[in-house]
């Protein structure tokens, strides 16, 4: 396992909830990264943030992780969940809700709703 997979794996493990982003949950650097940390933040979900952008070995080892192209990726329970496209798709059909609420994760259910009432 290479040092990159190896920090990779223990940040998962260690975190219920972890995103791999562009910036910080407080000062995201692209659209897609600011998108997920938002509906996050605004979930009132803990999570860990983790910016690629300032660990290059991190950057590109996340993407062979999780067999997946880009970033934002998140993770709950050590279980790689989807970039943005797909945690908006999750976040506007319940489906996000019910993975938090699934694996003992505590957001706020109404702040949930206003999410999908804004957007329906």
């Amino acid at each position: 396992m290479s040092d990159a997979n190896a920090r990779i794996s223990e940040t998962i493990k260690a975190n219920d909830v972890v995103l791999y982003m562009k910036g910080t949950k407080s000062m995201p650097q692209c659209g897609f990264s600011s998108r997920v940390a938002g509906v996050l933040n605004y979930m009132g979900v803990e999570f860990a943030d983790v910016n690629v952008l300032a660990d290059e070995e991190i950057r590109s080892g996340i993407k062979e992780f999780s067999d997946w192209p880009t970033i934002p990726q998140l993770y709950v329970k050590g279980e790689f969940v989807g970039g943005c496209d797909i945690i908006t798709e999750m976040t506007l059909s319940g489906e996000l809700d019910t993975l938090f609420s699934e694996n003992g994760v505590s957001f706020d259910q109404d702040a949930a709703d206003k999410i999908r009432e804004a957007n329906g």
